[in-house]
């Protein structure tokens, strides 16, 4: 109960540390790659993203005033034994690494997070709106150049070894949806559920691997991001996995 009582307060926590700055998403409306008809579409309200995904540094400073997310302190029921794994102790990692992205945090680790900044974390919807862009175009998903970038950051190694924002931006002016760090959603858990795993009495943490309803079947690098999603619970930290903050406008 106690720990419960502090998950909640600390999803109640001040602002008292510095913010990712933010950039405007205008909103729109798209196809998705899952769960519905080549017909359907996706609307997708206008919204705030973090330019960039989440560095050492700042999740440092989020845990030095929320002791809870310390790597010595954190419960078991909200993070794996792989959390923070990359840090020496709790407020310690590498040399030089202070803007690489924070990895190896869980999805309530993340969600705490971006609550105590008065945000929260992008949907699935939004975080693929926003990745569909290139530095030109607001969908560049049937651009056969941007499709193969992204498929070769899958081929190489180590990608969240480098400091954040130093790749072209978007169009929206968003660094990184590709080629660093898996990024976790809120509703995660949310794509590919086969008929055996809706009923499962534990999806409301795990997202199942039946890969039904795909509208484009050709877009492999989107097929990539939701085979990964369909592997993970909420209290899994992974080497590869990042998170950055949305807001309502």
């Amino acid at each position: 109960m106690k720990n419960i009582i502090v998950f909640i307060l600390v999803l109640c926590g001040g602002l008292g540390f510095s913010q990712t700055a933010m950039q405007s998403i205008k909103g729109g409306s798209f196809v998705p790659l899952y769960g519905l008809t080549e017909d359907s579409l996706v609307v997708v309200e206008p919204f705030y993203m973090d330019k960039t995904p989440v560095t050492n540094k700042e999740y440092l400073e989020f845990v030095n005033q929320n002791k809870l997310w310390k790597k010595s302190k954190v419960p078991a029921l909200y993070a794996d034994d792989r959390y923070l794994q990359n840090w020496s102790n709790d407020t310690s990692f590498a040399k030089n690494q202070e803007n690489y992205p924070v990895t190896n945090v869980s999805w309530f680790a993340a969600k705490n997070y971006c609550a105590a900044q008065g945000k929260r974390l992008p949907t699935l919807n939004e975080w693929e709106f926003a990745a569909m862009a290139s530095p030109e175009e607001i969908d560049a998903r049937k651009d056969a150049a941007f499709t193969s970038k992204i498929l070769s950051g899958y081929e190489t190694p180590n990608t969240y070894l480098q400091n954040v924002g130093e790749d072209e931006a978007n169009y929206w002016g968003v660094h990184n949806l590709h080629g660093m760090v898996w990024e976790w959603t809120s509703d995660f858990n949310s794509v590919m559920l086969s008929s055996e795993n809706r009923n499962n009495n534990d999806t409301n943490l795990f997202c199942g691997a039946g890969a039904i309803g795909a509208s484009d079947l050709m877009n492999y690098a989107a097929f990539m991001r939701y085979a990964m999603r369909a592997s993970v619970k909420a209290k899994y930290s992974m080497q590869n996995m990042g998170f950055r903050c949305a807001k309502n406008k």
